[in-house]
């Protein structure tokens, strides 16, 4: 025993040694900004000393000491732009797609908007009414007032935007997209910070047309209308998915384009609309492939006179008119892609490209689906414009 007792005490005695030998060390802690020196502080608190002897012998002296003066000062010390919010100077241009006030367009500007107020980089928005062409002439423009950044749509696809996405990468000019994949211009300039933000297309279109065929218990041989934009470039791969995945079910499938004057406000197809349901009565399954559609389903079923429990409808994307159809039973099954996030991590892929050459991320932003059974969990968030 008397032994042991000499053994603690030396041990005692060579752990204060040590703390006395690492407390002459301090300078480089003390150069650090104030929040590390506190933290450092707390850390070298003498629990050691204070602790019973038994843990003492539990714990070699000579492996804790070293930890409270290894870590450098150089990784304690303030966030960057402790001055202002780090991505404060960087001037941005963002494609929020459609037009003010379009259900899915304004949830994707409110992502873009939180960002730039969490961030702070100063960012212009340009509305394109969905237009393909209008998106490329607009890129032009934008390029001209040399922002440091771009966040662009997809839906022109790669041929149309290459042209003047070397033009910006050319002169320094961030680019990134949203939406709509651009996979050739994402491969070639990811480095850079080309990266994308929203949903794999072709999946989300076949996925929800093999959910809406196992929920509605149509069969083989029964008649589905699809009203999409195949003929869109990358855009188009989502309606792709959904007629090709109705097809594999056995579905004969009825294909409507979307005119320009439906893409950019869907009250202008309701006469479309009630044109196919008059000439189709036979009709049992209807998806609308743009969210704007998707939202107006009560609207097209009232003025075509079609009995909602005869038919199953399904579309992409929430809002609340398309969360107020679900209740009443005019949609029956919705796939989300969290638009928010389209806005919001646009603007964070170009600041952190612009101020730390951070690489192009791919982000799916794809979810699940929405239907009467589990709406009521997302309608607050959608009433605010969120989800």
């Amino acid at each position: 025993m008397e032994k042991k007792k000499l053994f603690l005490i030396v041990a005692l005695v060579a752990v204060v040694a040590m703390l006395a030998a690492c407390g002459g060390q301090a300078p480089a802690a003390t150069q650090a900004p104030a929040a590390a020196t506190e933290v450092v502080v707390a850390t070298e608190a003498p629990a050691a000393t204070e602790a019973p002897a038994e843990v003492a012998t539990e714990a070699p002296a000579a492996t804790e000491a070293p930890a409270a003066t290894e870590a450098p000062a150089e990784t304690q010390g303030a966030a960057p732009a402790a001055e202002g919010k780090w991505c404060s100077g960087v001037k941005l241009v963002f494609f929020p797609g459609g037009s003010p006030g379009g259900p899915f367009e304004t949830v994707v500007y409110n992502g873009a908007l939180a960002a730039a107020a969490d961030l702070g980089p100063d960012v212009s928005y340009v509305w394109s009414d969905w237009n393909p062409e209008k998106m490329v002439t607009q890129l032009g423009e934008a390029i001209a007032t040399k922002p440091d950044g771009i966040g662009i749509q997809g839906h022109p696809g790669d041929d149309a935007y290459q042209p003047l996405v070397d033009e910006a990468e050319k002169a320094g000019i961030i680019i990134t997209s949203g939406n709509t994949g651009l996979p050739k211009l994402e491969a070639q300039y990811k480095s850079n910070g080309f990266g994308y933000v929203g949903a794999e297309l072709y999946k989300a279109g076949f996925d929800l047309a093999t959910e809406a065929v196992a929920r509605s218990g149509v069969k083989a041989g029964d008649k589905a209308m699809v009203w999409g934009l195949l003929a869109q470039p990358g855009r188009g791969e989502r309606t792709r998915g959904v007629k090709e995945g109705l097809e594999k079910a056995g579905l004969k499938v009825d294909y409507l384009e979307i005119d320009d004057a439906t893409n950019k406000d869907p009250s202008a197809g309701i006469s479309t609309f009630v044109g196919y349901a008059s000439a189709n009565p036979d009709v049992k399954m209807i998806i609308t492939d743009h969210g704007n559609l998707t939202s107006n389903q009560e609207s097209l079923l009232t003025a075509a006179s079609m009995d909602p429990e005869k038919v199953y409808t399904a579309g992409f994307d929430l809002s609340s008119a398309t969360v107020a159809s679900i209740k009443k039973g005019y949609t029956d099954l919705v796939i989300d892609q969290q638009q928010w996030l389209q806005g919001y991590l646009q603007i964070l892929q170009l600041c952190l490209s612009e101020k730390y050459q951070f690489t192009g991320l791919n982000i799916n932003t794809g979810a699940g689906f929405a239907h009467k059974d589990n709406v009521d969990l997302l309608a607050a968030l959608v009433d605010k414009q969120i989800r």
